[in-house]
């Protein structure tokens, strides 16, 4: 399973490496049924307006589609980051079986770090949940892009107040 859950982070990885470019938070989720691909995302809430076009929520939305039905039964979601409370419930809503994300998110995230929406007893639906898979190289992407982005605004407020 190990082997495995590392092959589809990757995967993950490089889908939040297309939020990168398209300067969204890079992060990535993939969604696997029968060890084939579902359902893809990558952050999006930026170019498309739309607060809830999150990574996860893109992946079980194509899901959805694929298997027509919002019932995302004995599938896993792959995540680079640790979901927040909005992609949590969504998980919880399409019972999906498995989360494997990488890095924690201590800030927002809701699979524990600093809420636990999946493993509260009072949910109607249980998801298993791995954390920490490819979790360094899932941290510094993330790490690596708001660093840019802080040296880009440094460098806007130095032109600005040179012009």
């Amino acid at each position: 399973m190990k082997q495995q859950d590392e092959y589809w982070m990757r995967h993950a990885l490089s889908l939040a490496r297309r939020a990168w470019e398209q300067g969204e938070v890079p992060v990535g989720a993939v969604l696997v049924q029968n060890d084939r691909v579902i359902g893809e995302g990558w952050n999006r809430p930026i170019g498309q307006h739309d607060p809830t076009a999150h990574a996860e929520i893109m992946a079980l939305r194509q899901g959805g589609k694929i298997l027509e039905n919002y019932r995302l039964l004995d599938t896993t979601l792959y995540v680079t980051l640790e979901p927040c409370v909005m992609c949590a419930g969504a998980m919880v809503h399409s019972r999906i079986s498995r989360l494997v994300y990488g890095a924690h998110d201590i800030k927002s995230g809701a699979a524990g770090s600093l809420l636990d929406v999946l493993g509260h007893p009072g949910m109607n639906h249980q998801v298993e949940l791995h954390s920490g898979v490819l979790a360094e190289e899932c941290a510094a992407m993330l790490s690596d892009f708001f660093r840019m982005r802080r040296e880009q605004k440094k460098a806007l407020r130095q032109a600005q107040r040179q012009g």
